[in-house]
């Protein structure tokens, strides 16, 4: 089993940053690859970003390359979600999520563990 705890969500203006973290405990040896989602009421949970946990390989959803870049320190056991020029849209529940495999996915249902999630509100 692999506990997962996300932190470092919270309130900022458009145009702001913040860096979330993923701390996984338990099992987390077993890690091959960590993913962040977001889900904003009313609509479906949306991938962000995926990074394998041995080597580091990325992969981003269709639209946040440019603003959000995802991270990984191994040995803390540690992922991370950079989010730059955040906007009021960017506001949502941000989850992260792993996996035993080290490919890289985009469905949540190809993942084996969830965190309990963090708020991130933008304000304009």
């Amino acid at each position: 089993q692999v506990r997962l705890v996300e932190s470092g969500g919270g309130l900022v203006q458009a145009g702001g940053s913040l860096r979330l973290s993923c701390a996984a405990s338990g099992r987390s040896y077993m890690i091959g690859s960590m993913g962040w989602f977001r889900q904003s009421p009313g609509k479906e949970r949306e991938f962000i970003a995926a990074v394998a946990w041995s080597g580091g390989s990325t992969h981003y959803g269709d639209f946040e390359k440019s603003r959000f870049t995802i991270s990984r320190h191994s040995t803390e056991d540690t992922g991370y979600l950079q989010m730059n020029g955040l906007r009021p849209d960017d506001t949502a529940v941000y989850s992260c999520a792993a996996r035993y495999p080290s490919t890289l996915a985009m469905r949540p249902d190809e993942y084996d563990f969830w965190g309990q999630g963090t708020q991130v509100t933008v304000s304009s």
